[in-house]
């Protein structure tokens, strides 16, 4: 559960989407649909101003970051709420395409974008915001001395990836065969966050993720490149979805995001600009 601001502090809801998980959430639309239509009724007034909840489905690797904005969000937009939901971005775009309700789509790849838009589910084109691209995360201080991608396939070593199916998995798997380098990891972990926390934790020797959640994870890992990561560099578009309940306050957390601002934001958490 993440912390917000309102005056002075106040709970943030971070949403967790999953199967039955988006069934829920559409009866909380349901009870809600009235305050949300007022919200988007404020959004689009005559002021110009934007109130209501705004609830954003962005991947895993953006948590930091993007938490940081909707607080600046919230503050500059008095009566706003920003509502999260971090995750794996195929499980984000499952739950999107299954009806859970949400304004706002950021995503780790053109693929899982791909599948909102292909479902008819996002409102315009999705527009890339900023670039990741992948570091290997070893235990505080590298104990083991990795300093390439082959050494991964050590005897002995516990090396976690994230699933195939997520975009920092694909993304491995690329810069794997790029490298060509075979590797049989002791696990494969949902999102990106998971991975890393196997090493936070001393689960594992090593994970392939993010080079923002190396840096995010501070002095908790140590962070090794490898060249093959820039065979395997990720776009990452964002999108207003088409059933958004509060668009206009969406389009302007959108607008924040793009903003000068918001890429200093990004950038100083280490993603590239497009």
């Amino acid at each position: 559960m993440t912390r917000s601001v309102r005056g002075t502090r106040r709970i943030r809801r971070t949403l967790r989407v999953t199967g039955a998980g988006a069934s829920a959430l559409l009866a909380l639309s349901a009870c809600s649909s009235s305050s949300g239509s007022d919200s988007a009724g404020s959004s689009s007034s005559s002021s110009g101003k934007v109130s209501g909840q705004v609830t954003v489905f962005a991947a895993a690797s953006l948590k930091e970051s993007f938490t940081a904005l909707g607080e600046t969000f919230e503050k500059r937009h008095p009566g706003t709420e920003v509502t999260f939901n971090f995750a794996g971005s195929d499980t984000l775009a499952a739950s999107i395409t299954s009806g859970a309700p949400a304004d706002v789509f950021a995503s780790a790849s053109p693929k899982t974008m791909a599948t909102v838009t292909d479902a008819g589910t996002t409102a315009g084109e999705p527009s890339t915001f900023v670039r990741n691209q992948l570091e290997i995360a070893t235990l505080a201080g590298n104990p083991e001395g990795i300093s390439s991608l082959k050494d991964l396939t050590e005897s002995g070593l516990k090396v976690v990836l994230c699933d195939k199916t997520v975009p920092c998995g694909a993304a491995a798997q690329k810069a794997l065969a790029a490298g060509g380098v075979e590797l049989t990891p002791v696990s494969y972990e949902q999102d990106v966050k998971a991975a890393l926390t196997k090493v936070e934790l001393k689960e594992a020797d090593a994970a392939v993720v993010y080079r923002t959640d190396v840096k995010a994870a501070g002095d908790k890992v140590t962070g090794v490149d490898f060249p093959e990561s820039a065979d395997a560099v990720n776009d990452y578009p964002i999108s207003l979805l088409k059933e958004a309940p509060n668009a206009g306050a969406a389009k302007a957390f959108i607008d924040m995001v793009k903003s000068a601002e918001g890429q200093r934001v990004l950038t100083g958490a280490g993603f590239r600009t497009p």
